[in-house]
Order: C-alpha cells, then structure tokens, then sequence
C-alpha cells in the first residue's frame, strides 16, 4: 500500500494542527504518510518510523493569486505534493492550502483523466439517521455545460459507491422543481443526458430541500450552485445548534446536563470532521482538499477516507467509464 501525501502549509491554524492530524492518523490505522512542508514545519514528525518527510523551501497563501502560484512557486508544499502524485510515488494527495490554487496546481501537475472535460470538487453532506449525500461540484466551475454536468454524474456515482459502499447511487439533478419540464435551459439539456446514461441510477430532478433527506444519493449542479447550497447548509446548521443551545440555557438549570446526552450523538452525525476532505474527481490521482479550519480529527479522517477510496480504484473505474487509461 502506497503512503499517503500530506501538504502541512496552508492551514489556517499553520502546520502544528496539521500535524497532530498526521499522528493520530498513524494511531489509528496501518499504512505510512508522507508530509510535504518546510523544514521548520516537518521537524516534529522528523524520526517517526511511518513518515517520510519530503522539504519545500515555500507555501501557497491563501492571498497568492490561484491560477499563478503553482508556475511561481514551483517548491510550494502542495507543487512537491502534486509531483509526487504524479509520479505514483503515493496513493494520494491531501492539502488544507489555498482552494484554487489546489485545483490548478492539480490541472498542471497530475493533469485531467483522458475524456474528463472539467474536474469536479465531491463533498459529503451528512444526513442524521442514514448516509450522507454526495454533492457536486462545490465550487471548482461555476459555469458548465450539460455534458460536463453528465460526467460530474458518472463520476459522483463512482465516489459514491466506493466512498458509501452503496450498489446503485440514487443521482438527482438540482432544479427548482421534480417535474422533468422544469428548470432553466441547462437543467432541461443535462436531465435528457442522465435519463439516456445507462452507467447512473438516475432518479430525476431533486430540490434543495432533497439534499440533506434520505430521497437521493448524489446531488449533481453546477460549482455556482453548488457552493451556494454548501455555504447556506452550514450557515443554518450553525444557527441552529446556537439557537438550541440558548433555548436550552435560558430553560432551568440542569436543563442543558439532561439535553446534552442526547444532542451529542446528532452532533458528531452533523460534524464534517469524519470526512476530513472534499475530492476533486477527473484528475489522473486522487487530489483532497480540505477546509483550511480542519481540526486533527477531520485530517485523520481524510488520511483514512484517502485509503479507502484507494482500495476502491475510484480513479481506474473513472478512466474505465469515460473509455480511456488516463493522460
């Protein structure tokens, strides 16, 4: 089993979060891990037995411009990290950095797999009381054609059931209605695409009320959309944990010790932390990027979901699916 890559710059808190992530990743699973940063950054994991510590001389802020840092800053963390990938030398890459930069530098280093017109972000929104919805994309196009729409479908399918372990994805296309007829241009364009998709478990149009139900499996739009959608789910989540917990304070006292039981078991549902990291699927590796505010238990656990979506060749049976070997 190939080691798994970890870019250390780029988080908001800097490397020392990061690296927590990194040991109680190798607390908790087999496997080794390969960290990427500056000398300064990798000296706490340097002598573990399960880290080789790879050095860049420099890092991608989150104020460098996307589409220039990678050509700029070719010793960055997450470049080193991308070459790596390329070079099969690890099972995946992880990084925390700068978003767009993270989707450019995969663009040039690793390159899109053969007949992928446009890489999609794949995040996890989780449902309490039955599996999470796969949502894409989040954010990396926020213009698209029906036909990129349709392999962000196919692909999400394929992330789904390895990542789920569900047989048939349910796939739903985001409209502003379930009826076949509704929905702008594109939505009409993409759902005659998926309705003739014979790879897909295609269910029809979906609302946004559908996204966090047990109704559908995989959500498909376009990055504008969908990064909309994932913003306004955490904004309300967040309000409405705050609104309870005040509720519960200003009831009698001992009212929040009784509630809680009860409310944690919803919250660690609730809680991104057990994804870790959000795929970019169509490029020729597996490319994670997580929220720059990861805590250690969210990289730990996109160090595991990186494994697992190994096991499962989610990027050959991509390739497989789109008729080529990869670039």
């Amino acid at each position: 089993m190939k080691p798994v890559a970890i870019d250390l710059m780029g988080g908001d808190s800097g490397p020392a979060v990061i690296v927590e992530g990194v040991l109680e990743a190798l607390e908790s699973s087999d496997g080794d891990i390969v960290v990427v940063g500056t000398k300064e950054a990798c000296r706490p994991l340097e002598g573990n037995a399960r880290v080789r510590v790879v050095h860049a001389s420099e890092e991608i802020l989150m104020s460098d411009d996307p589409a220039t840092a990678p050509r700029r800053k070719r010793d960055a963390s997450m470049v080193v990290g991308a070459t790596l990938l390329k070079e099969q030398q690890v099972s995946a890459l992880i990084t925390f950095g700068n978003s767009g930069a993270a989707m450019a530098t995969a663009l040039v280093k690793v390159g899109r797999i053969r007949g992928v017109a446009r890489p999609a972000i794949t995040v996890e929104i989780p449902v309490p009381g039955t599996t999470s919805t796969i949502l894409l994309d989040s954010g990396a196009n926020t213009e698209v054609t029906p036909a990129w729409l349709h392999q962000f479908a196919v692909m999400g399918s394929v992330f789904c059931a390895a990542r789920l372990n569900i047989d048939r994805p349910r796939v739903g296309l985001l409209s502003i209605g379930e009826e076949p007829g509704k929905g702008n241009t594109l939505v009409k364009e993409t759902y005659q695409l998926l309705v003739d998709e014979p790879a897909i478990h295609f269910i029809g149009n979906v609302e946004g009320r559908d996204v966090m139900s047990d109704r559908v499996d995989v959500v498909v739009t376009d990055g504008f959309t969908g990064n909309v959608v994932l913003k306004s789910l955490e904004g309300a989540a967040r309000l409405f944990a705050h609104a309870v917990l005040d509720a519960l304070s200003a009831g009698d006292d001992g009212v929040i010790d009784l509630a809680l039981p009860k409310l944690l078991p919803l919250w660690n549902q609730m809680t991104p932390d057990d994804t870790g990291a959000a795929a970019l699927l169509g490029v020729n590796g597996l490319f994670l990027i997580g929220h720059g505010a990861s805590n250690a238990r969210a990289v730990a656990s996109a160090v595991r979901n990186a494994r697992q979506l190994d096991q499962a060749d989610v990027v050959e049976t991509i390739r497989r699916l789109e008729g080529s070997t990869g670039e």
